[in-house]
């Protein structure tokens, strides 16, 4: 007995001399500093020129206006010329000659952005428009734990907006009261939010606005009552007419706006990044008056200027410096990165990306421009034919050869002779002719030879 208190004397001796022991860290003790949520918003469909800040005279887009006032606008991000192609290319940040296999398809066995945070212990969501073909569970696949999404397993073509068909978690449902789509998809988001609170979450909203059909939207009244869906060998009822155009471009707004209100609301602003941008330029069918007087014609599907530049805005409240206006070139690659960047989660080891992250410029962190920009452009999709490009600001190379001054001729309508270019602009342009060869994959998927036979179902872009 006297031996023991003689030993537990000694060890008490011994920790008072030596002072006091370091409190050890629990294995949650990072998890105190709180990640922020990030929500991803991209409508359909819509060139730079369709948002107000952008130089628009005919779309009200004042909640998107505010959120440039408050956060940060860039002159020069690009997506690809159509909706699939963009879609694969922004989810997966890999150009599309890595992983795009067909039209209106994405590879369920490639690692999204949703599967990176999903995997770090974020709570995923994705409500609006897939088109990406795979099962009912197919998003789940894609790492979202809980979606409301229209063109999984169909495509509905007009059942987008008023009396939507969607899934909601594996489970069809079909709204037959007039229910009008884009509300259904931001509601659903917001009660995400409401119940994710707590965080992090991420949040994917591809919207359904603003693709044709051209349709009144509920805030037109009488003229969304008396609005009847048309389907394929249909008669009678109302159609697409552009002059709605302006309903879908003012309801785009609203649901960003209603967004952003719900962060306040729950109290998050301060911890939560929201980017908006479009996933191709606007619609052939559309033609956009510009507060200069210019008009630019919707070019969605060609690879010019109008068909690829998109608007991209940011928000962080506290975080990112109001009335930032960014000139940097940014490509839909980048999008992977920035939101791994953001969210503190390391890309994997071995994980290729075509992407590099544009969050340190939101923050005012030093930030190395990109000098050009590669498109691998082959959408498997009716007469559109495969085009490989670089560019800058100002000037483009066709991997065909074509030399065109963008900033000059938007249009593309005259190429420009090589022997005509300064020194310093043969030089750009023999830089951008390096690039065509790095830009190839060796190992292409069979399913990427076979030719896919087209489908009724498959004729959304």
């Amino acid at each position: 007995m006297n031996k023991q208190y003689f030993l537990l004397l000694l060890i008490t001796v011994s920790l008072l001399l030596s002072g006091p022991v370091p409190a050890q860290k629990s294995p949650s003790a990072a998890s105190t500093v709180k990640r922020p949520n990030i929500i991803l918003i991209m409508a359909d469909d819509i060139g730079f020129e369709t948002i107000g800040s952008y130089g628009s005279a005919v779309y009200r887009t004042p909640r998107i206006d505010q959120m440039v006032k408050q956060g940060a606008k860039f002159e020069q991000c690009y997506a690809q010329p159509l909706c699939t192609p963009s879609r694969v290319k922004l989810m997966t940040g890999k150009s599309n000659f890595r992983n795009y296999e067909r039209w209106g398809y994405l590879d369920q066995n490639e690692t999204t952005f949703a599967n990176m945070l999903k995997a770090e212990g974020y709570a995923t969501c994705i409500a609006g428009k897939w088109q990406l073909k795979g099962d009912q569970y197919a998003p789940n696949k894609a790492g979202f734990d809980e979606y409301l999404l229209w063109q999984i397993t169909f495509t509905s073509y007009n059942e987008r907006y008023k009396n939507p068909r969607v899934v909601e978690n594996g489970e069809l449902k079909k709204y037959k009261d007039g229910e009008y789509g884009p509300e259904l998809f931001v509601n659903y988001i917001k009660n995400f939010m409401e119940r994710k609170k707590d965080g992090p979450f991420l949040v994917y909203y591809p919207m359904v606005l603003s693709h044709r059909p051209f349709v009144p939207s509920p805030d037109n009244g009488k003229a969304y009552d008396d609005f009847v869906v048309v389907n394929k060998g249909e008669s009678g009822g109302s159609r697409s007419d552009t002059s709605f155009f302006k309903d879908e471009m003012a309801y785009v707004d609203k649901n960003v706006g209603e967004i952003i209100d719900k962060i306040h609301e729950l109290g998050i602003s301060d911890n939560t990044l929201i980017l908006f941008t479009g996933d191709n330029g606007t619609g052939v069918e559309i033609r956009s008056m510009m507060k200069d007087g210019k008009i630019i014609p919707g070019m969605k599907g060609h690879t010019n200027e109008y068909g690829i530049h998109v608007p991209l805005v940011a928000y962080w409240e506290g975080k990112i410096k109001p009335g930032q206006v960014n000139d940097i070139l940014v490509d839909f690659s980048d999008f992977l990165p920035t939101i791994c960047d953001a969210a503190g989660v390391k890309i994997p080891s071995g994980f290729i990306t075509d992407g590099i992250s544009f969050l340190p410029k939101l923050l005012g962190q030093p930030y190395t421009e990109r000098e050009w920009l590669f498109c691998h452009y082959d959408p498997h999709k009716g007469s559109y034919e495969k085009r490989r490009f670089v560019h800058n600001k100002e000037w483009k190379l066709y991997e065909t050869g074509e030399i065109y001054h963008v900033t000059a001729d938007p249009y593309e309508k005259f190429p420009v002779a090589e022997k005509d270019l300064t020194v310093e602009q043969k030089k750009l342009i023999a830089s951008f002719r390096e690039v065509f060869p790095k830009m190839v994959k060796t190992d292409v998927p069979k399913a990427a030879k076979t030719k896919v036979k087209k489908s009724e179902d498959e004729d959304d872009e």
